[in-house]
C-alpha cells in the first residue's frame, strides 16, 4: 500500500492517477437544483476534470454512484492504483462513518469537495464526518472546486513541495 508520505517523498511519476468519486444524486447534476449545485452536467464536469488532468500530468479517473457500498470499494481499489482521490460524498458527508473509515484506512491523500457551500445551507449538511480523513476540503466553488482540487494534488505529487510545511502521512 502507497501511504501519502511515500508517494510525496518519492514524487514518482507512475503514480499520477488520481480517481474522483462522485457521490449520491451528482448523476442528476445540471438537472437537479440548479440555484444550488449548477446547471453543468456530470458529463460536461468529467470532461474539465480530464482536460486539468492532462494539462496538469494526471491520469483521472472518474466514478459517480449513488451507493455506499460502491465509494468503499472504490476507495479500497483506489489504494493498489491511484496516487490521490478527490471525493464528493454527497448527503453520505454527514453521516457516512464507513466512508470516513475506508479513507482513513487506505492513507491515500484525500480531497474533499462540494459544489455548494454546506456552511451556509441547513444545519444538517454544515457537518463533514468525511473532513478529518482527508487532507483539505473544498466547498462552495461550484465545479471548480474539482479542478482546484487536481491543482492541489499536482501540487503535491508534482514535484513542487511547498516549504516550510510540514506533510502528515
Amino acid at each position: 500500500m502507497v501511504r501519502f508520505r511515500e508517494v510525496w517523498e518519492s514524487g514518482v511519476d507512475e503514480l499520477a492517477r488520481v480517481l474522483v468519486i462522485h457521490g449520491p444524486n451528482l448523476n442528476l447534476q445540471g438537472t437537479r437544483e440548479t440555484k444550488v449545485y449548477g446547471e453543468e452536467t456530470l458529463a460536461e464536469i468529467n470532461r474539465r476534470l480530464q482536460t486539468e488532468g492532462a494539462r496538469l500530468g494526471l491520469e483521472v479517473d472518474c466514478l459517480q454512484t449513488n451507493h455506499e457500498g460502491e465509494i468503499i470499494d472504490a476507495v479500497h481499489g483506489a489504494a493498489a492504483r491511484c496516487a490521490a482521490l478527490v471525493i464528493n460524498p454527497g448527503a453520505y458527508t454527514h453521516y457516512s462513518y464507513a466512508i470516513r473509515d475506508a479513507l482513513a484506512a487506505v492513507g491515500l491523500p484525500a480531497i474533499e469537495v462540494h459544489l455548494s457551500n454546506i456552511y451556509t445551507r441547513e444545519d444538517f449538511r454544515r457537518v463533514s464526518v468525511i473532513a478529518p480523513a482527508c487532507i483539505g476540503q473544498i466547498t462552495g466553488l461550484g465545479s471548480e472546486g474539482y479542478l482546484l482540487a487536481l491543482q492541489a494534488v499536482e501540487r503535491m505529487l508534482g514535484r513542487d513541495k511547498p516549504s516550510g510545511q510540514e506533510v502528515s502521512g
